[in-house]
Parts: structure tokens; sequence; C-alpha cells
């Protein structure tokens, strides 16, 4: 399945994500790791919220697999699943993160069988064309068990901020983001029930003395991310 129209983009950046990542992000102060952390922890919260256990996730557009490390940290995943467009991206997430726990696969290669407690996805749909993304929502949708849960990251295009860092990262300059809403919208229409709607990474590093409050603003539609949790129907 093509779900990702500049795969080739990503294929010519795979040596070099970090560094070209890092370039853009630089101007908030902080690392990836940072957002990466900060995204599965936040996550994890609201998994105990809900008294779920999420034993086997799939990562959606893994890139170079780095998520699949914190989701067995922090989710106590016993098996993570990542699958992308792009060969040259699997074939590094393979290499640097490939076990018993952690797999990688051309999307084309790994078939729903709808046995995935968790879909874990960042950053990812603003690099698929509009008319392409019911087919992708489609897909995570039959990967997921009955029950099973999808979490969508995505950049909050009404954040100033994130729309200036996304102009000095070489593969999102031609994005074309999603407003919550239309995320929202979208996975309704796939068959999902939104569980939860968060925004997250309001305060830059120069404010992080304000962090604390950001469970108290989440609700509100400020932060440089956005999460849309939400459940396939049993």
């Amino acid at each position: 399945m093509h779900t990702d129209p500049r795969k080739e983009d990503f294929d010519d950046y795979s040596e070099d994500y970090d560094r070209a990542l890092a370039e853009g992000l630089s101007v908030a102060g902080e690392n990836k790791e940072y957002f990466a952390t900060g995204r599965i922890q936040w996550l994890r919260g609201r998994l105990d919220e809900l008294r779920e256990r999420s034993d086997r996730v799939l990562d959606f557009g893994c890139g170079d697999g780095s998520a699949s490390e914190l989701i067995l940290k922090y989710l106590g995943a016993r098996e993570t699943i990542g699958v992308d467009t792009s060969s040259r991206m699997v074939a590094l997430g393979r290499r640097k993160y490939g076990s018993d726990c952690s797999r990688f696969f051309h999307m084309n290669e790994y078939r729903p069988n709808a046995d995935v407690d968790l879909v874990y996805s960042n950053g990812v749909f603003h690099h698929i064309a509009p008319s392409e993304r019911p087919q992708a929502l489609d897909y995570v949708y039959r990967c997921l068990r009955a029950g099973g849960l999808f979490a969508l990251w995505e950049n909050n295009p009404w954040n100033p901020g994130t729309r200036y860092v996304m102009s000095r990262i070489p593969f999102d300059r031609d994005a074309i983001p999603l407003t919550p809403r239309e995320s929202r919208v979208s996975v309704q229409a796939a068959g999902f029930e939104i569980v939860y709607s968060d925004f997250l990474f309001l305060f830059p590093h120069a404010l992080r003395f304000l962090r604390w409050l950001e469970p108290f603003v989440s609700r509100y539609p400020f932060g440089a991310q956005y999460l849309i949790l939400c459940r396939r129907p049993s």
C-alpha cells in the first residue's frame, strides 16, 4: 500500500534524518529525545487512566525505529512492530533497533491481522496525501484488535512555532498539516471512537519552569503537538 507521496525523500534522508530533524528542533531548545519521551510518557498516563495494557504495539510510519525502545521501556510492551514505506528507513530500523522484541517491515510486507493492542503514529499523516489518508486509516483499523487503541500524534498547525520548525526541516517543508478538527473527523469517519484529545509541548526550553502547567492546559489547542487517542469499537 502506498501511503507516503514523498517516500523517496525519506529514502534520501535515511542516513541524515537525525541531523536534519535536530537542526529544525534547535529553535525550541530541545532535542528529538525530549519530544519522543514526552509523547510516550504522556500516552502512558492516558493508558493507565484507561487501565489498558499494550503488549503488542505497532509503530505506523516508524522512520528510523527509535520509538521502539521508548515503547518497550515506558509502555511495557512485549513486542513492537515498525512499518514504513521507506525501504531504507526500515533497513536502518532493523540495523539499529531490531531484536526479538522489535521487528521492522516495509508496509507492503506487513499484513493487518486485527491482533495489535495499540497503534502508535507520530507526525506521519501530514506526509500522506489527503486523498490517501482514508486508506491509511483503514490499514491502522485493520491492524487493531477489537477494542484496540490508536494514538495519533500530529503537529499542530495552529501553533506558529510548529509551522516555523517544520519550515526548517527539509522533509517537512512540503507537508500538508492536519488541523485537530480534521484529524478528529478523519478518525471518526474511519470507524474509530475518540477517547481523548490532548495538546502538548506548549512551553519551549526558555519557559521550561512553566511546564508543570502542561496537564492543566492540555485541553486547549495551543501545544506544538496534539494527540487523538481513539479506539476500534469492540
